[in-house]
């Protein structure tokens, strides 16, 4: 378990608190629209922290070449129809360019700088010249609105209870999932980002934002610095 992260309920439990089960019955969002709406058709997309497939298995339905990558090997058992690399992110190097590199999960706010850094190389090593970097940032009010709870018509409710400081910069966040028929939570560390500063990483790490893709700014298209 990395340091900070914790996750409760049934069935495994990952290095950063997600329980597979979980994820194995999280609907999926209006992510994959986002991500076809900006990438090339029929791309080859490199998914960083890819779970279980959630988003894995709606882009392939679009047409695109998937390779997954995770640190579970738990989660990637549950993809299906691509290519699947079992290792930490930060630690990547295939050798290979995509046309597309996906962040999603605000995997961008890791806690720790070192990993947000080597994340963000991770994408750099691996977008084509011509290529673009999809990156999915937290909210503005992530933090400040809590508790907060959504119910989905599945009858999932989530809830972000908790985002208490922990020091450096670096909250604390409990998140909690409940169906009629079971529980989970997560504790995971995320670094609030204000524009400014995400960007700034982003130029850190050699690319720059092309646009941002949504009006909330949750979803943004980055490219290699020229």
């Amino acid at each position: 378990m990395r340091e900070g992260y914790e996750g409760t309920g049934p069935g495994a439990i990952t290095p950063d608190g997600c329980a597979v089960e979980l994820y194995s019955r999280l609907p999926v969002g209006d992510e994959p629209d986002v991500i076809a709406a900006a990438a090339p058709e029929g791309a080859r997309i490199l998914e960083l922290g890819s779970g279980v497939g959630r988003m894995t298995h709606a882009l392939l339905e679009r047409g695109f070449t998937v390779t997954a990558v995770d640190e579970s090997a738990p989660m990637l058992e549950r993809v299906r129809g691509a290519r699947t690399i079992c290792r930490p992110i930060e630690e990547l190097d295939l050798g290979e360019r995509f046309d597309v590199v996906l962040l999603a999960s605000f995997l961008v706010h890791a806690g720790d700088v070192e990993v947000r850094r080597g994340i963000l190389r991770a994408c750099a090593r691996h977008v084509s010249e011509a290529g673009c970097v999809l990156i999915q940032r937290e909210g503005e009010d992530y933090h400040d609105n809590v508790p907060r709870e959504r119910k989905d018509p599945s009858g999932l409710t989530v809830r972000i209870a908790s985002s208490e400081p922990v020091g450096d910069g670096v909250n604390s966040v409990r998140a909690e999932y409940e169906f009629p028929d079971a529980v989970w939570t997560q504790t995971f560390r995320a670094r609030p980002l204000t524009q400014e500063q995400f960007e700034e990483a982003l130029e850190e790490a050699g690319l720059k934002v092309d646009r941002y893709l949504t009006p909330d700014r949750t979803w943004v298209r980055a490219v290699p610095r020229d």
